[in-house]
């Protein structure tokens, strides 16, 4: 069913606009993004260039902890041979399947929506803090798989123009 999955996203990234959020309403297992990321989750995904080849290696180490509907997670980023860079999230539910967030390198919030198994958001993410010329525009989306698992899908946009693409799968650990 995995592949399956992979390969509807797949298929539909190259069709014209993309489907809403609300098209994956009747699907299971239904995501929650701040039950997900409660404990410890890892990643392993690549970095592609604007041509769709893989340049880098990414992996993620995050530790979460909810309660009261808000989620702090620290994150743990790894980019091929770039020095760590540690991410850290509050996440809260907004309402009905909405989200929002913040980070320590993010500017202003993460607004997203989950819908059964999928989820979408979009943020900032400030390159260089204070230098909002460095600044990209992320879209991501991520994907519940039958296994618990998660594919998440980014497209990392500077001026409205795709510069970076990641493909990740996270998997909660003990």
């Amino acid at each position: 069913m995995r592949w399956a999955v992979l390969a509807l996203v797949v298929g539909l990234s190259g069709c014209g606009e993309a489907l809403p959020v609300g098209s994956f309403r009747d699907t299971a297992p239904v995501i929650d993004p701040i039950r997900f990321f409660t404990g410890h989750v890892r990643s392993w995904g690549v970095l592609e260039n604007r041509a769709g080849q893989p340049t880098r290696i990414v992996q993620t180490e995050c530790m979460g902890e909810a309660g009261d509907g808000t989620l702090r997670m620290t994150q743990r980023l790894l980019v091929g041979e770039d020095a760590p860079v540690t991410r850290t999230w509050q996440m809260r539910r907004a309402g009905p399947g909405r989200y929002e967030a913040t980070a320590n390198d993010m500017v202003g919030s993460a607004v997203g929506e989950a819908s059964g198994r999928a989820f979408h958001w979009t943020w900032t993410l400030a390159t260089t803090p204070g230098n909002f010329l460095r600044d990209v525009d992320m879209d991501q989306w991520w994907y519940l798989l039958d296994d618990g698992s998660m594919l998440n899908r980014t497209t990392i946009r500077k001026l409205g123009v795709i510069v970076a693409e990641v493909s990740e799968h996270f998997a909660r650990t003990p």
